[in-house]
């Protein structure tokens, strides 16, 4: 599969999958979630035993493009909530692909680029490697996110990230069990081969088997967050809070919050 925004390739019973944009920090579109969805559905339905995500240049994904945050604020809610429909397929079908997935992050990887790289089963971070679940600083609710990071680490660590916004480095989200394992970035992808190899040497289908079974465990309590997500992404994208944090940014200023 071939794509202007991602590379998707099986290479010896592996997709590796790479966000290609470079000369946007790998910042994602409407049109590259769609095409993720396609790759990890693509990945669900074939043989391989793992996938790799990764981003193409110095970033792994610096969240959502400019070009869409310039045109949110004349969206209809239908649309909103078509994106958050479109947004909670993409995490979902990544979170209960029934094959490994490995994301090897190298430098930013904010907002929803950090729920890509942290909903994959193995998260391998270069010391350079930053996080964080920025939306409230422009006026956003880190709804979809949410709901993953919480099942991940906890209530009352989710609120101290959501809360603030604040960016976090690989240590520290080594530390909150969001990283597997800090990397040097030359000894990265060798270091994604060896796990791979690790892997390879399981039975397929016990690696199915019990990626559906955690899949099944969580999936009431998923089902139900994601709805209440949904609903409050749709919404809180019609509050003047959102409006403004919106422009400010766009206009690189402060936000004059109600």
């Amino acid at each position: 599969m071939s794509a202007s925004s991602i590379q998707f390739e099986f290479i010896n019973e592996v997709y590796w999958l790479t966000l290609n944009r470079p000369e946007r920090r790998n910042a994602m579109t409407p049109a590259m979630q769609q095409e993720l969805i396609g790759a990890f559905e693509t990945a669900a339905g074939g043989n391989a035993r793992a996938l790799v995500l990764e981003g193409a240049g110095e970033a792994f994904c610096a969240g959502l493009d400019l070009s869409v945050l310039q045109s949110m604020q004349g969206k209809s809610a239908a649309e909103h909530r078509g994106d958050a429909e479109r947004i909670a397929k993409l995490f979902r079908t990544l979170h209960e692909l029934p094959i490994p997935t490995i994301a090897a992050v190298r430098g930013p990887a904010i907002a929803g680029g950090t729920g890509l790289a942290t909903i994959c089963d193995f998260t391998l971070a270069t010391p350079d490697a930053k996080f964080g679940y920025t939306e409230v600083r422009i006026g956003f609710v880190p709804a979809l996110v949410s709901a993953f990071l919480a099942l991940q680490i906890g209530d009352k660590r989710s609120r101290g990230l959501l809360l603030t916004g604040r960016l976090f480095g690989a240590a520290e989200a080594h530390a909150l069990g969001l990283v597997n394992e800090i990397v040097e970035p030359e000894k990265l992808r060798a270091r994604v081969e060896e796990l791979l190899t690790q892997l390879g040497a399981n039975s397929p289908a016990s690696l199915r088997m019990t990626k559906k079974l955690m899949a099944e465990q969580n999936r009431a309590w998923l089902d139900q967050a994601i709805a209440l997500a949904m609903e409050a992404n749709a919404t809180s994208r019609e509050h003047p809070d959102f409006h403004e944090g919106v422009s400010a940014f766009l206009e690189k200023r402060k936000p004059a919050w109600r």
